[in-house]
């Protein structure tokens, strides 16, 4: 199939071959090039040109299991092919794409931009509401959002973008709540641009990026709780097979493998950051046994809570 040029209507070999690109076996990648973990707790920039430069400017097409994107592209063109369409457009624009979805892209050498790539359960700890309604706005399908001529909102998200990248560039961005910050800050922005109203919303895996969102922000409120797969399916109207099934589709996992991580996460935080007594922690956490609580988390970690604990204090 030839494709052509929105702009200029002629033949266009350079879509036409990234279209041909997509009949081959799709990679799923962490960031392009790099091996896919599924599940992963994730955020990361960088500048367009940094990998794109390594590749000639061209991101071939691939995916991202449980991975959200937003290419910023303040200058510069690009090629973009996302599942399937391709188009040509030029900056100022976002680029969204929600897991799953196949997307490369071509740049014009020196195109000046960010690419911001994280996953649901980083954007929506602690905030689940807000969070939750921004994300669902940005990401409910793929797509780029011009920014015309609204030159404040695109000085605003660059901005957001440049400090975003210096955040996360310093020794301390792990522990800093800084990153998480800005990054909502990016989501906010865009989500005010792109209103959940005006989304096409009927595709199943539309859909299933929505509940899996809501799911998420369910076990926000309830973890600590250590609600049951079925509390969890009964609030949301669906089964707990039909809960496995949305994990499995969106994040790559089951259900229980993701409330698990969340509440792995939140052990591993409190033994790092609050000086109590292992058994404080674990009851804290929901656990009555704490030796149940010792067992859980040698299993997912690959050390006994004290273990753990003494090996991030340097002691």
């Amino acid at each position: 199939m030839v494709l052509f040029d929105q702009n200029t209507g002629m033949e266009n070999p350079k879509l036409s071959r990234i279209q041909h690109a997509q009949s081959a076996r799709i990679p799923t990648f962490s960031l392009y090039g790099e091996t896919a973990v599924m599940g992963q707790e994730f955020l990361h920039i960088e500048e367009v040109e940094s990998r794109s430069r390594i590749y000639q400017w061209e991101i071939s097409p691939h995916l991202h299991h449980g991975l959200y994107q937003v290419l910023w592209v303040q200058r510069g063109a690009v090629d973009v092919a996302l599942d399937g369409e391709v188009q040509s457009v030029t900056g100022p624009l976002a680029i969204v794409v929600p897991p799953g979805v196949v997307h490369g892209f071509r740049f014009a050498p020196g195109t000046d931009g960010w690419v911001l790539t994280l996953s649901a359960q980083f954007m929506l700890e602690g905030d689940f509401q807000a969070g939750g309604n921004a994300f669902r706005a940005v990401f409910a399908s793929a797509a780029v959002v011009p920014m015309g001529e609204d030159s404040l909102n695109t000085e605003r998200l660059h901005a957001l973008l440049r400090n975003l990248a210096a955040e996360f560039s310093l020794p301390t961005s792990s522990s800093s709540p800084v990153t998480l910050w800005l990054a909502r800050s990016v989501v906010w922005h865009l989500a005010q641009l792109r209103p959940l109203a005006s989304d096409p919303v009927g595709s199943r895996r539309v859909r299933n990026r929505v509940l899996f969102t809501r799911f998420l922000m369910l076990i926000e409120q309830h973890f600590l709780e250590h609600w049951s797969l079925d509390a969890y399916a009964d609030r949301m109207g669906m089964t707990t097979q039909r809960l496995n099934r949305l994990a499995r589709d969106v994040q790559g996992h089951s259900a229980l493998e993701v409330v698990h991580q969340r509440l792995t996460k939140e052990a591993c935080r409190r033994l790092v950051y609050i000086a109590a007594p292992i058994n404080h922690l674990a009851s804290e956490l929901g656990f009555d046994d704490p030796a149940y609580f010792s067992r859980f988390f040698k299993k997912r970690v690959g050390q006994t809570p004290l273990e753990f604990r003494s090996n991030r204090s340097g002691v």
